[in-house]
């Protein structure tokens, strides 16, 4: 389900409004890709047996990972027409909560929390959890800020 807002200047009128994504699977080729990308090569992620007799028990996805994951986890989750762009204009706080273990499956929950005109059009801060399926404790909540320009 997303939000849909007909027109930038009725973006006011979603705060408060709450979507929630699709699930997604985070394999472990996916943490080993993201490990090379970044060469954050840690045994909790990559290391199979040692991560078995480990902290988790397994190997978990980087927090970066989830983090970097958030633009396909909500998109489509603010859907508003009569736009030309809309850019990442950053983040107030992120909190990692729980590690995602190989293999689980997340989703984005967000909620539209405040809109401030700016002077390329709106900013627009969401609340965002990704929650793991099957946990009641999210993986991370973000305070997260998007620039909306009209067309």
């Amino acid at each position: 389900m997303s939000i849909h807002v007909p027109h930038p200047s009725e973006l006011p009128a979603a705060v408060g409004r709450t979507a929630v994504g699709d699930w997604y699977r985070i394999d472990q080729e996916r943490i080993a890709a993201f490990a090379e990308a970044t060469e954050d090569r840690q045994w909790i992620h990559l290391d199979a047996d040692r991560a078995a007799s480990g902290p988790f028990g397994e190997t978990i996805a980087h927090g970066y990972l989830t983090l970097s994951l958030l633009p396909h986890l909500t998109a489509g989750l603010l859907d508003v027409a009569g736009l030309a762009m809309a850019v990442n204009y950053g983040l107030d706080t992120v909190r990692f909560l729980q590690p995602v273990r190989a293999g689980a499956r997340v989703r984005a929950r967000t909620e539209i929390v405040a809109v401030a005109p700016a002077p390329q059009g709106f900013r627009v801060s969401a609340r965002t959890t990704v929650e793991i399926e099957g946990t009641d404790k999210p993986a991370l909540v973000a305070e997260t800020i998007a620039l909306l320009v009209p067309a």
